[in-house]
């Protein structure tokens, strides 16, 4: 029997670079009209402002690019076949779900002191060098794994965690969405 092909199909590199680039760009359009009052606006002690967001999104963003070069740094795993089984859907489903809640590890967290303009520069400067990596990238992704700190996830190859950046920042939207649609959301 023939193992499966460790490289990204040029299906799913089109998706990742596609999903990379829509989300970037509905996030950057869901805040550039924003007065600094709404990009400020917090709906409750507890809550992260939209400014937090974007923050967190650039610390995530480097954070998981970086599990995909601590996995490509690793030998092939001869298990990645079953260790990364339908982890794809599960990342697909499970990311874009508001529906359940997930704290944010507090690496992550945001400070609340990265400025409007900084933290744009970060995460376009950022989500840059992702789309860069997952256009020209030809290693076997699939074959180098990663474990995630979340049991549900377990184990991810370099291509997962490389989707895993725009799911993550789809959700975010999500949540951008709803701090625009509440009631004492600034006009």
């Amino acid at each position: 029997m023939n193992s499966p092909d460790p490289h990204v199909t040029d299906d799913e590199r089109a998706k990742v670079v596609r999903l990379l680039t829509e989300s970037r760009d509905a996030l950057l359009a869901a805040v550039a009209p924003l007065t600094e009052a709404q990009w400020a606006f917090k709906p409750g002690p507890d809550r992260w402002s939209i400014g937090e967001i974007i923050e967190h999104l650039g610390l995530v963003e480097r954070g998981i690019f970086s599990r995909v070069e601590k996995a490509l740094a690793t030998p092939a795993n001869a298990e990645w076949t079953t260790s990364t089984a339908r982890k794809t859907e599960l990342l697909e489903r499970q990311l874009v779900d508001r529906g359940v809640p997930r704290p944010a590890p507090e690496h992550v967290v945001p400070t609340g002191t990265v400025g409007r303009d900084n933290a744009l520069r970060i995460y376009t400067e950022r989500r840059e060098r992702s789309l860069t990596f997952a256009k020209g990238n030809r290693d076997p992704l699939k074959a180098h794994t990663q474990d995630h700190q979340r049991p549900v996830y377990g184990t991810l190859n370099a291509y997962q965690w490389l989707l895993f950046i725009p799911l993550h920042n789809i959700r975010h939207i999500q949540q951008i969405e709803e701090i625009k649609a509440l009631n004492g959301f600034p006009q």
